[in-house]
């Protein structure tokens, strides 16, 4: 546990730098950077085919304050007649390499998608009974309510047509004056 703290306190220290030019090197981002702070590793990926960077890097500084320090300062700004883009950097698991995607095979993950799966239907499954349930109690309530409704309207008739009942209607609303 932690280590995927320390990871995850790493990643608001490492910044993305994209829109590198050919020209920069990993130490003439060192150098663009350093004002900011103190910085750990500074890193320009290669492209395997020419071996020249892929116009983006990594800059990874001691503090959290200073990498935000430089990502708003340095974020827009131009190197080398370049307009860099600045950000967090995304956590390797991500990103892929040596700890991410990219290390396992592609079947690596079937037993855990068949799981996650089934629990996706079975929470469906619950979610459409229980929707059905609440529905069919909607409904038993309308027609308590309506059945309530009409029993208050046959009283109030019966009430009208039966001369007793006015008689007893008028007598106790005449005793009351």
């Amino acid at each position: 546990m932690a280590a995927v703290q320390q990871q995850q306190a790493m990643q608001k220290n490492t910044l993305y730098v994209g829109g590198l030019a050919d020209e920069v090197n990993e130490s003439i981002l060192h150098a663009a950077f350093i004002p900011f702070g103190d910085i750990k590793d500074v890193k320009t990926p290669l492209d395997q085919a020419n071996q020249k960077h892929r116009s983006f890097g990594f800059v990874t500084f001691l503090e959290r304050e200073d990498a935000s320090a430089a990502m708003d300062n340095m974020d827009g700004a131009e190197l080398y007649g370049r307009v860099l883009t600045v950000n967090y950097a995304l956590p390797e698991k991500i990103k892929g390499g040596e700890q991410g995607w990219a290390a396992h095979p592609l079947w690596a993950d079937a037993d855990t998608w068949f799981e996650r799966q089934q629990q996706e239907k079975e929470i469906l499954k619950m979610q459409a009974e229980n929707k059905a349930a609440m529905e069919t109690a909607e409904e038993l309530h309308r027609k308590k309510l309506a059945e309530d409704r009409q029993g208050e309207m046959e009283e109030d008739t019966d009430t009208k047509n039966d001369p007793m009942a006015r008689a007893e209607a008028d007598a106790l609303s005449h005793g009351d004056a």
